[in-house]
């Protein structure tokens, strides 16, 4: 298998059904065919376009907003842009408690007491993510609607400490992408289909689409997004937005909705470097409920210290010596490799990527198995009517027109299929995959004394397809951190077509503060960053 095919399979992560079905007809499921306004037509001039988490801390301490204000304006923003206009589609769900939440921390802040960086910013969190609230965690799945989870997930319980205002839940690739090989990414089954704010007939991203979308189009301060492979890098460098997928062991998984437990974990996407640091800072952490983030003790979490225009300078990372067929692609990620040349860095050529494509299909393997077994873990631990698997598989073919209109399960059934974590046939492929990524990364870096390997993330958007599913290009840089487990960041790097293009850094496990200082770097001497204009078309 192609690693470009299986980015397209795997870019991870109150209603009563009756009502749900007859209204998501096969025909609600189509992208909206007529006109969508412009950007000039959507009032495109938002008062806290681009803000940073800083900033708007700054506007709150100097009272110039509450944290209330902030969470309706934003609240404004997603009906303006994302249920109305250009119908972004990027949330599956506004907390009913976002400006309770908020109040009470405008409260807290009368009395003194400010919790850090994110108290009283409004955030938003994807889907498959628990919170025992009023909202609902699906997935995306019409299987799972109206499953409120008994307590939060670890990394949610942080941001409620940290004082972040819950705003609501993102859609995102239904189970994560994890549901058929001929998926549109960003599109549920609950939520339909997430439009890219750049040019809006083409593809978000996944599975993190809303999460990347949101954040972009500014409709929050910061998103929380997953990933298994490519779910939080792919939707940031497809939406102009910054994304980290942490080292797995980090961030705890504990009450998020599973893939694997080999390769899952949340991360933060935001607009700036900085505020993909402040973040992180607040999502990492020890959580006895998952045993992998024990490995994560005593390692460094202070990620805003690595902030240093200077991080580029005398470095040295290595980049594939394999070029693109497509000549704009190749001029974009020659001229970011000249900038990281003019800010210190060396760069040496590599021949590694073709050792870790071939792994695909151990991991594609992997995931299956996992697949199973966690789902089948999280969900005989929940409210959901759904126990199973097996059950969530039932109910699809039973409610086949609203769940499965056009691409269908055979993922679920494949993953189905298989035995438990004990065969020897998952056992191998793991060894394959995983410890071999790692040692074909480990390998590489140390022969060539490196800090880091980069190159393009992923190539431009492709259009939006429900029918036939996503048909990406040549580039993706997202398997080697993901399949080794290792921190991967991507920033803004330049368009290609008129859509985004971002450039990763990734390095070996708990790196994340080297690969942060060098993207900051890169992105104080570009400034790619541009907010989306949500064009209708590309021809438009």
């Amino acid at each position: 298998m192609k690693r470009s095919d299986f980015l397209k399979n795997t870019a991870l992560a109150a209603i009563g059904i009756p009502t749900l079905l007859a209204a998501n007809s096969f025909a609600e499921n189509k992208i909206d065919s007529k006109p969508e306004n412009t950007a000039e037509e959507s009032d495109n001039n938002f008062e806290l376009d681009e803000m940073t988490v800083s900033e708007l801390q700054d506007k709150m301490e100097k009272r110039t907003y509450t944290s209330a204000q902030i969470t309706q304006l934003y609240l404004g923003r997603i009906e303006t842009i994302d249920k109305n206009g250009p119908k972004l589609n990027s949330m599956i769900e506004v907390n009913p408690d976002a400006l309770s939440i908020a109040k009470a921390m405008d409260q807290e802040r009368k009395e003194g007491k400010v919790r850090g960086p994110l108290h009283g910013i409004p955030v938003v969190i994807k889907d498959n993510i628990d919170t025992a609230d009023q909202m609902m965690t699906t997935a995306g799945a019409l299987a799972l609607v109206g499953h409120i989870a008994k307590k939060d997930a670890f990394i949610v319980t942080q941001l409620r400490n940290a004082g972040a205002v819950i705003l609501g839940k993102t859609n995102l690739s239904e189970w994560a992408n994890f549901r058929s090989t001929n998926s549109s990414s960003g599109w549920s089954s609950r939520g339909l289909q997430t439009k890219n704010p750049y040019i809006l007939d083409h593809s978000p991203c996944g599975s993190s689409a809303g999460s990347g979308s949101a954040v972009s189009a500014n409709l929050c301060a910061i998103a929380v997004g997953t990933e298994t492979d490519g779910s939080v890098t792919c939707p940031a460098s497809i939406n102009g937005a910054v994304g980290i997928k942490p080292t797995v062991g980090l961030v705890s998984r504990s009450g998020i909705i599973p893939i694997s437990r080999t390769q899952d974990t949340a991360g933060p996407l935001t607009r700036t470097v900085t505020d993909a640091a402040i973040l992180l800072e607040v999502l990492a952490g020890v959580d006895s409920a998952d045993g992998v983030t024990k490995e994560s003790h005593g390692k460094n979490t202070s990620y805003t210290k690595f902030l240093n225009k200077d991080g580029l300078n005398g470095k040295r990372i290595g980049v594939e010596k394999k070029k693109y067929t497509n000549q704009f692609l190749n001029e974009l990620q020659e001229k970011a490799l000249e900038v990281l040349k003019k800010q210190g860095a060396t760069i040496i050529e590599l021949d590694y990527l073709d050792s870790i494509n071939k792994l695909a299909n151990d991991e594609l393997e992997v995931l299956k198995y996992e697949f199973k077994s966690g789902v089948n873990n999280y969900l005989s631990n929940t409210n959901a009517k759904m126990k199973t698997l097996a059950a969530v598989i039932k109910f699809n073919k039973e409610n086949e027109d609203a769940a499965m209109p056009t691409f269908k399960q055979e993922l679920l059934e494949e993953s189905e299929a298989k035995k438990d974590l004990n065969d020897p046939v998952y056992i191998k492929a793991l060894k394959n995959s995983h410890n071999g990524s790692q040692k074909i990364i480990d390998s590489v870096m140390k022969k060539n004394n490196l800090d880091a390997l980069t190159g393009l993330t992923i190539g431009p958007a492709c259009s939006i397809d429900v029918i036939y599913g996503d048909k990406w290009g040549e580039v993706s840089l997202t398997a080697p951190a993901a399949m080794s487990g290792y921190p991967h960041i991507s920033v803004p790097c330049g368009k290609v077509y008129d859509l985004p293009v971002g450039l990763s850094f990734f390095s070996g496990a708990y790196r994340e503060g080297e690969i942060i200082s060098l993207a900051y770097a890169f992105e104080q001497a570009t400034k790619h960053r541009v907010k989306p204009e949500f064009k209708k078309s590309f021809l438009a």
